[in-house]
């Protein structure tokens, strides 16, 4: 199954790929080699892009006692570090870096209601690089839970990316484990949690949106 994000870029990488391989063939087309070469590089092309924008069926079952991965890919940091958006404080970020192999698509790390959200133009510095939660390109949202507990996490544009999808409202209903945007082309998702909360993944972890368990859900008292 194809994310519907990526129906134009797909479009537009088919329609190159038969015109660059119709103007070689019919302008070149007595140097077989290189021309059979060119049909390899076209069909990786577009199995690269296929892969990228593919968005896999997920059955998830909602969990309020832990916070789930908003994305997919590899834990690169868990670390405490000062959040100054949202919270004004020190927080526990737990950073997922995704490749251009990972699933693209974000899901939503609890229920809830969205009581924060902001678009911030910014960098396009590697996704791993430090500064990159602050400096990039990105989105930060916190979810408000049932019980009164707010997660706050982002999606930050990395060196590839170019396109944060987030089509959200402050007031907004999240479900935990149900696709709220995309980002494309590489990126990291950062969920920042309060001190003392019990992490369920160490660096270098795979996980996967929506299913994977990143924390438990921390106790009210600790927000405070």
């Amino acid at each position: 199954m194809i994310h519907k994000e990526g129906y134009i870029t797909i479009l537009i990488v088919v329609l190159f790929i038969i015109l660059v391989n119709w103007l070689y063939f019919h302008f070149f087309g007595e140097y077989k080699i290189p021309g059979y070469l060119l049909q390899l590089g076209s069909l990786f092309l577009l199995f690269l892009v296929l892969q990228f924008f593919r968005d896999p069926k997920r059955h998830v079952v909602e969990n309020p006692y832990v916070i789930l991965s908003p994305a997919d890919g590899e834990v690169v940091a868990i670390e405490e570090v000062e959040e100054p958006e949202y919270f004004k404080d020190k927080r526990i970020q737990v950073s997922v870096f995704m490749s251009v192999w990972n699933v693209h698509s974000n899901r939503w790390p609890v229920s809830g209601k969205v009581v924060y959200f902001r678009h911030h133009e910014g960098k396009y510095l590697l996704a791993a690089h430090p500064k990159s939660s602050t400096d990039n390109e990105r989105t930060t949202i916190a979810v408000r839970t049932k019980d009164s507990i707010d997660i706050m996490f982002r999606q930050i544009a990395g060196f590839m990316a170019r396109r944060i999808v987030a089509p959200l409202n402050e007031g907004d209903t999240a479900k935990q484990g149900q696709q709220f945007g995309f980002i494309k082309f590489g990126s990291r998702a950062d969920i920042f949690l309060p001190l003392g909360t019990k992490i369920r993944v160490k660096i270098g972890d795979k996980v996967k949106g929506g299913l994977d368990i990143i924390a438990d859900m921390p106790e009210k008292e600790k927000q405070q």
